[in-house]
C-alpha cells in the first residue's frame, strides 16, 4: 500500500498547482485583441474568471455598427459559476496533498482535461452566436459576412485583426495542467519506463 503514496515532489508540485488555480482567480484568464488602421494602438476585450474587461464601452459601440450584440458580464452564467470551479480546483490540489494517492491525482487530471474541454466548446459557441446572429437592421451590413473571433489565434474581420490568446491567467491554468501530468508521469512511472 505504500507504493501507492505519492512523493515528496509530487506533493511540492501539487502545492504549486494549488496556488496557481487560485492565483489565476485575480488575473485576466483570456484576450481577444483587435487592431486596425484607425486603432493603431489596438483594444483588447479581456476576460476574467469573474467578468469581461478591456475596451468594452469603445467595443460595444463598435459593434453594434454591424449588428453584434453588445459584451455584459450579467448576460453570461460563466462569469458566476467560474471562480467556484477554479476555486474548487485549488482545494482539490490541497486535499490530494494530504489523500496522497497516485490514482486520486489521475482522476483529478483527466477531469481537470474534461473541463478544459468543455470550456473549450462553450467560449466556441459563444464566440460562434455573438458573430453570427446580427441585428439584420444594422447601419453595416455585408451580405454573408460574419465577424466570429478565432477560438485561438488570429483572425481578419472585415479591416480589424483579432488576435485570441491566453492571458496571465490562461497561463497560469496551462501551468497547473502540466504540474498535474507531470506528478501522472512521475507517480506512475512512464519516465522509467520510457527509458528501458
Amino acid at each position: 500500500m505504500k507504493s501507492l503514496k505519492i512523493s515528496m515532489v509530487s506533493k511540492v508540485m501539487l502545492l504549486f498547482t494549488s496556488v496557481l488555480f487560485i492565483g489565476s482567480l485575480f488575473v485576466p484568464m483570456w484576450r481577444i485583441e483587435l487592431q486596425a488602421p484607425q486603432y493603431p494602438e489596438g483594444l483588447v476585450i479581456q476576460l476574467y474568471a469573474n467578468k469581461i474587461g478591456g475596451d468594452v464601452a469603445i467595443i460595444n459601440g463598435l459593434n453594434h455598427y454591424i449588428g453584434m450584440a453588445t459584451l455584459h458580464t450579467e448576460n453570461f452564467f460563466e462569469f458566476k459559476v467560474l471562480p467556484y470551479i477554479f476555486g474548487a480546483f485549488g482545494f482539490v490540489s490541497l486535499v490530494l496533498i494530504f489523500i496522497a494517492r497516485r490514482k486520486a491525482v489521475l482522476v483529478f487530471l483527466i477531469s481537470y482535461v474534461l473541463f478544459v474541454v468543455l470550456a473549450a466548446i462553450d467560449f466556441y459557441r459563444w464566440n460562434y452566436e455573438y458573430g453570427h446572429n446580427l441585428n439584420p437592421n444594422a447601419a453595416i451590413v455585408v451580405p454573408g459576412m460574419a465577424y466570429q473571433p478565432p477560438l485561438i489565434g488570429y483572425k481578419q474581420l472585415l479591416n480589424f485583426g483579432a488576435y485570441s490568446i491566453p492571458d496571465t491567467g490562461g497561463w497560469m491554468l496551462s501551468l497547473a495542467g502540466i504540474l498535474l501530468a507531470i506528478v501522472v508521469l512521475l507517480e506512475f512511472k512512464i519516465f522509467r519506463k520510457a527509458k528501458l
